[in-house]
C-alpha cells in the first residue's frame, strides 16, 4: 500500500508538471498562501498609490514648468501601475496616454503619432511570423533536431546545455514566453526519464520535482530565453522599445545586422556562464541518460516530413531575415555613406519588411484548389497586441519628455544627485537601475521606464546617450532572481521544480555576471562596430 501511495504521489507530481505546458500569468499560477497575499497586496497598493502619487505631484507648488510638472505627474502614475501591476501593464500605458491628453500636456494627434512608427509594424510582422512558426511546428521541429545531434547523446550535462542553446536560438525570433512554454513539456519528459533511471538503484520512488538536474534544466529554459531574446532586435519587446527611444532621442537608427553583431559576443559569453554555473550550483544526480535518444527519435518520427505549411513558413521567415540584414551587408560592401546604402535603407525599412514577410503567409498556398493558404487571419490575430500597445505608450512618453523639456530637467537633477558625469559611470547607473526595476516588474516595462530616464541624465552630463541607453535596453532583460521578473521565470516557477530560494540564489549570480558583461561589452562593441552618432 505504501509503495502504491508513493507511486500515486509521483504520478500526481508529473501530472502537475504537465499542466503547466502553456503560459499563464503569475496571477494565474498556483501560488503559496504567502505569495498570494504578497501579490494581492502589491496590486492593491498600486491601485490606490498611483492616483495618489499623481495628485500629490500634480498639486505640489514646484518651481518647474507647468507642462513638465503635468507630464511628470502622469509618468509617475504610469510607473506605479507598471511596477505594481495593479492593472495589466499595457492598460497602464493606455491610461497614461488618456491622462496626458485630459490634463492638457499635448494635443491628442501629437500624442498618438508614435503609434504610426515603423517599429509598431516590426512588432506586428514579427509576431505574426513567430505565430506561424509555433502553430505549424517549425520551432518544435528545430528543437528536436538540435536534441538529436550526435554531440548531445546520452550526457545529462550536454542535454542541459543543448536546451540552453535551443532556447537561445529560438528566442532570438520567437517570443521568450512562447519558447519556454513550447519546450517545457519536453524538459518535463526528460526529467521524468531521470527519475525513472534513479529509481532503479533506490528502494523508494523518486519525486521528479525535487531533483537538482530539474532545477538546472528549468532555469536554463528561463534564463536562456532571456539571453537569446537579446540576439536580434525582434527577439524581445525591450529591444525594439529601447531602440525606438534611442532613435527618437539621438536620431541614430541601429540596423538589424548592427544589433546582431553587437549582441552576439555578450549573448555567447552569457550562455557559457549559464551552462557552467547552473551545472555547478545544481550538479546533476546522474551523468548519463538512457532512453532520451529514443524519446527524441520517437517525437521526430511523429513530426513526419516537412509539411507544406512548414516550408511556406520557412520561406516567409527567410525573406524577412534576408531583407532585414541586407542594408547592413550593403553598408559593409559600399559604405554607410554611399547613395546605394541610403536607397536600400529607405526602401527596406524594417517595418515594411516585417509586414511584407508576414503577408506572404497569407499568399503562399497550402492547397490551391481550395484556396487554402499558410495562415488564416483567425490564427494570426492572436498575437501579443498588449506589447504593441505598451511600445506605443513608451515611445509617446519618451517623445513628450523631449518635447516638453522634462528630459533635460530630469537629466540635470539626476546628474547632480547621483554624481554621474562620465560615460562609464552613467552606463553603470543605467544597467543597475534597469536590472533592479526588471526584478520587480516586466522587462518591457523596465525598458519603457529606464531608457527615458538614462537619456536625459547622459545629455545633462554632456555625454552621448547612445551607449548608456543601449546598455539599459540590454539590462532590462537581465532580471533573473524572482518569478515576477519575466513571464518565463513565472512559467518554470509554476512547474514546482524550482524553489524560490534556488531561483533567487542562481538568479543573483546571473544578475551580477550580466551587469558586468553589459557594462564592459556594450561600449567595446559600439566602438568596434562604429555604431551610434
Amino acid at each position: 500500500m505504501a509503495a502504491q501511495g508513493e507511486s500515486q504521489s509521483r504520478g500526481d507530481a508529473l501530472e502537475r508538471l504537465a499542466q503547466v505546458g502553456t503560459y499563464r500569468t503569475l496571477g494565474e499560477q498556483k501560488l503559496s498562501p504567502q505569495e498570494e497575499r504578497f501579490e494581492k497586496g502589491r496590486r492593491t497598493v498600486g491601485l490606490f498609490l498611483a492616483p495618489a502619487v499623481f495628485l500629490i505631484f500634480y498639486l505640489l507648488p514646484l518651481d518647474m514648468d507647468e507642462t513638465q510638472q503635468k507630464l511628470a505627474a502622469a509618468l509617475l502614475f504610469v510607473i506605479v501601475l507598471w511596477i505594481s501591476e495593479a492593472v495589466p501593464i499595457p492598460i497602464g500605458g493606455l491610461l497614461g496616454i488618456a491622462l496626458i491628453v485630459l490634463i492638457g500636456v499635448a494635443p491628442v494627434d501629437d500624442v498618438l503619432a508614435p503609434f504610426g512608427s515603423s517599429t509598431v509594424f516590426v512588432f506586428i510582422g514579427a509576431f505574426i511570423l513567430a505565430q506561424a512558426m509555433l502553430r505549424h511546428g517549425v520551432a518544435r521541429r528545430f528543437a528536436f533536431r538540435m536534441l538529436a545531434m550526435r554531440w548531445v547523446g546520452k550526457s545529462t550535462a550536454r542535454t542541459v546545455i543543448a536546451f540552453g542553446l535551443i532556447t537561445c536560438l529560438l528566442s532570438a525570433f520567437v517570443s521568450n514566453t512562447a519558447t519556454v512554454a513550447m519546450l517545457l513539456p519536453t524538459a518535463l519528459a526528460i526529467l521524468g526519464t531521470v527519475a525513472n533511471l534513479m529509481e532503479r538503484g533506490e528502494d523508494s520512488e523518486i519525486d521528479p520535482t525535487r531533483l537538482r538536474v530539474g532545477i538546472a534544466l528549468m532555469l536554463m529554459l528561463a534564463y536562456g530565453a532571456s539571453v537569446g531574446g537579446l540576439l536580434t532586435p525582434v527577439g524581445s519587446p525591450p529591444n525594439l522599445i529601447g531602440r525606438g527611444l534611442i532613435e527618437e532621442a539621438t536620431g541614430e537608427p541601429i540596423a538589424f545586422l548592427e544589433w546582431v553583431l553587437a549582441a552576439l559576443p555578450i549573448c555567447a559569453l552569457m550562455l557559457v556562464a549559464l551552462c557552467v554555473i547552473l551545472l555547478m550550483l545544481n550538479r546533476p544526480e546522474i551523468k548519463r541518460l538512457e532512453g532520451v535518444e529514443e524519446y527524441v527519435a520517437g517525437e521526430r518520427e511523429k513530426l513526419g516530413r516537412l509539411s507544406r505549411k512548414e516550408r511556406n513558413t520557412l520561406i516567409a521567415f527567410s525573406v524577412a531575415v534576408t531583407l532585414w540584414i541586407a542594408p547592413g551587408i550593403v553598408a559593409i560592401i559600399a559604405g554607410d555613406d554611399s547613395q546605394i546604402y541610403a536607397d536600400v535603407t529607405d526602401r527596406l525599412d524594417e517595418g515594411i519588411v516585417a509586414v511584407l514577410a508576414a503577408s506572404l503567409l497569407f499568399l503562399l498556398p497550402v492547397n490551391w484548389e481550395r484556396r487554402e493558404f499558410t495562415l488564416t487571419w483567425s490564427e494570426a490575430k492572436d498575437i501579443d497586441w498588449g506589447t504593441i500597445l505598451l511600445f506605443g505608450s513608451g515611445i509617446i512618453f519618451g517623445s513628450l519628455l523631449q518635447d516638453t523639456g522634462l528630459a533635460e530637467t530630469i537629466g540635470t537633477w539626476g546628474a547632480d544627485t547621483f554624481g554621474v558625469s562620465s560615460e562609464i559611470s552613467i552606463t553603470i547607473f543605467a544597467v543597475i537601475l534597469a536590472i533592479l526595476i526588471s526584478e520587480t516588474t516586466s522587462n518591457t516595462a523596465s525598458a519603457s521606464v529606464v531608457v527615458p530616464i538614462v537619456i536625459p541624465v547622459a545629455q545633462a552630463a554632456g555625454v552621448d546617450p547612445f551607449t548608456p541607453a543601449l546598455a539599459a535596453t540590454f539590462a532590462a532583460s537581465f532580471g533573473f532572481m524572482l518569478p515576477v521578473s519575466t513571464p518565463q521565470n513565472a512559467i518554470v516557477y509554476g512547474s514546482g521544480v524550482v524553489p524560490i530560494t534556488q531561483m533567487v540564489r542562481n538568479g543573483f549570480f546571473f544578475d551580477v555576471i550580466g551587469a558586468i558583461l553589459i557594462v564592459i561589452g556594450i561600449p567595446i562593441m559600439v566602438s568596434a562596430l562604429g555604431i551610434g552618432p
